[in-house]
């Protein structure tokens, strides 16, 4: 059987660096990231929730390497959640850099890659 990988795979490999460098920042949540949880009224009690799937994001990305289908889903699931955040960032008025640079650039990274690697 003939399997299918991502073309070119680097961007997803990048795009999982990310993911698990996000995780770890979110273990405890680091100053700027508490901060922008704070700013779009994201409740501290399910701030533990961040972490895992952060994590499962990576993970899915780089099994994704082999198994396309769930990079792919992978990476459309990154896509709908930066979409909920860039809304919970427009929701709290919230137009800053955590809006403009981190969500949406972060939301562009996650298309791009979606398209560039699994769609294209």
């Amino acid at each position: 059987m003939d399997v299918a990988f991502p073309d070119p795979v680097w961007p997803v490999v990048l795009l999982a660096v990310i993911c698990f460098g996000d995780a770890l920042l979110c273990l405890k949540p680091v100053a700027f990231i508490a901060r922008c949880f704070e700013d779009v009224g994201f409740p501290r009690r399910w701030w533990w929730v961040m972490p895992p799937i952060k994590f499962a994001a990576a993970a899915g990305l780089v099994a994704g390497i082999w198994i396309p289908f769930l990079g792919a889903l992978t990476c459309a699931a990154l896509v709908a959640y930066f979409v909920v955040a860039i809304g919970m960032h427009v929701r709290a008025r919230d137009f800053g850099r955590n809006l403009f640079v981190n969500a949406t650039g972060m939301l562009v990274i996650c298309v791009a890659t979606g398209l560039f690697c699994f769609v294209l």
